[in-house]
């Protein structure tokens, strides 16, 4: 019924059948982008072994692990005298202030609200006449 073909698809060939026929398209196309990334894949660590025998990644991983050496190095430096550092800090440090302190500063800055807010509201209440209403308090009937 089906007529198979006798020789195999290259990935990008795969990919243009799949992107010009619908009806087997997304396998298609999904085959051919895997077999590009395979592809691509085997040639970059093709020319990653030719480059490590040609020795440039050699160099350049003895040159890294050099510098490594060196920053451990110096990070074991400081590891060492960060026990005496922090003793120097704790020595220099300056304590803050009190904690009664804080207490009673926020207990005066409370209070000074309370008297500033009592204030306020008596100078705004009216203070009642010494002299007698003008008007009739009682309503006629």
């Amino acid at each position: 019924m089906s007529a198979e073909n006798d020789t195999r698809l290259t990935p990008r060939q795969r990919l243009n059948r799949g992107l010009a026929n619908t009806a087997v398209g997304p396998v298609d196309v999904t085959r051919g982008l895997v077999g590009l990334g395979v592809h691509s894949a085997q040639s970059g660590a093709s020319s990653l072994r030719r480059r490590y025998r040609e020795g440039q990644l050699a160099r350049d991983l003895r040159n890294a692990q050099e510098a490594l050496v060196q920053e451990l190095a110096a990070a074991q430096d400081v590891v060492s005298g960060l026990p005496e550092a922090l003793q120097q800090a704790r020595r220099s440090r300056r304590r803050g202030p009190r904690p009664w302190v804080l207490v009673g500063a926020a207990t005066v800055v409370v209070a000074g609200g309370a008297v500033a807010f009592s204030i306020v509201r008596r100078s705004r209440q009216q203070e009642p006449s010494q002299l007698p209403p003008s008007v009739e308090v009682e309503p006629r009937i």
